[in-house]
């Protein structure tokens, strides 16, 4: 420990993303990515926007980004929250609304920048199993806690909660803040957004990065109750008042506006998502029903550490997470372009006739 540290430094185990090596002719199927990339009219918007004005701080409010939002998701402006990526949408939410005399609940396997963001804001947590099928019931979390986490889709299983138990949920835990990370929701699941009006302890986390396919503009935004939202805020205006910048800003709005490009990258990524679950299934993988840009599969002959290194060796990227235990044999690989999917699948498939 360094010894001029805040001690809690040394606490503290940061989230680990996934490695970005330059390599020739690399796969990456680790993190995620847009296999299609932004609608041109992002590009075209960025481009307009890189003017003299960057000399100047951008809209704090982020008005236009925040309206456009509100519009699409049938919310006002003051229903909507915006911030530099959902990891720090996260981070304020975190800060704001989730630390309170009782334990933060949430699922032990999900996301594991939530722990992350415990440590680091002194929450107190539980989690809650998943059943054996890597399933979430929300009856288990009806037991004593100051308010409830969840990625839907969950990460990194990929597996969804219908709208009706998110709704169940709320109606169980009218008094606790609920906060639904639909990072994935695009790519097959509901979204809670409709549940928003009837319920004022909902707080909705999206992300440009996957769907919009904007990982590197980093924008990430929160929906919700006009209360929750101000409190989200004022942490943020503790912290940095102009976290989006003009370029993300614009681009941002851009890809509201270009809805046909839209659904139709989130109708490409879940056809090759369907192409690679039935290709990994034929070589002898079980693979969790996903809704998210990935799928998460195991194989009962080899481990999910010996696939990722056997991989990596043939320039293939898949993540592995060691723990939780319970995960340990799974690799989570993101749904790429279909000349990817074959790379990984003729990868695959060499190393397990090389098994065999």
């Amino acid at each position: 420990m360094n010894r001029f540290w805040n001690p809690l430094v040394s606490e503290l185990t940061p989230y680990s993303p996934g490695e970005q090596p330059r390599v020739a002719d690399l796969v990456k199927l680790n993190t995620n990515e847009n296999p299609l990339g932004p609608s041109p009219r992002v590009l075209e918007a960025i481009r307009a926007a890189a003017t003299d004005d960057l000399r100047l701080y951008p809209d704090y409010e982020a008005t236009a980004l925040r309206a456009a939002l509100a519009a699409y998701h049938g919310l006002t402006p003051d229903q909507v929250f915006v911030g530099n990526g959902s990891d720090e949408v996260l981070a304020f939410v975190f800060a704001a609304l989730l630390k309170h005399d009782k334990p933060l609940l949430l699922p032990d396997v999900t996301y594991s920048f939530y722990p992350a963001y415990c440590r680091l804001f002194g929450l107190r947590y539980e989690t809650v199993a998943l059943d054996e099928s890597m399933r979430l019931n929300v009856a288990d979390y009806r037991r004593p806690g100051g308010a409830i986490i969840l990625s839907n889709p969950n990460a990194p299983t990929g597996i969804a909660l219908p709208r009706a138990e998110i709704a169940r949920l709320l109606t169980d835990h009218p008094d606790k803040p609920v906060v639904i990370d639909e990072a994935y929701v695009d790519f097959g699941a509901e979204t809670a957004v409709p549940l928003i009006k009837a319920h004022p302890n909902l707080l909705v986390v999206q992300t440009m990065s996957k769907s919009r396919g904007l990982a590197g503009l980093r924008v990430g935004y929160a929906l919700g109750d006009a209360g929750l939202i101000e409190g989200v805020r004022r942490v943020k205006d503790s912290v940095n008042s102009y976290p989006v910048d003009r370029l993300a800003q614009a681009g941002a709005v851009a890809a509201i506006e270009d809805e046909a490009y839209f659904q139709a990258g989130r109708a490409m990524v879940m056809r090759n998502r369907d192409t690679l679950s039935q290709g990994l299934a034929a070589l002898g993988f079980s693979v969790l029903p996903s809704s998210a840009n990935f799928v998460f599969a195991r194989h009962d002959k080899r481990g999910g550490a010996d696939l990722t290194a056997a991989l990596r060796k043939r320039a293939v990227l898949a993540r592995h997470f060691a723990k939780p235990e319970r995960i340990a044999p799974y690799l989570r690989i993101s749904v790429g372009s279909e000349r990817e999917i074959g790379r990984l699948l003729s990868a695959l498939k060499d190393i397990l006739g090389a098994e065999a």
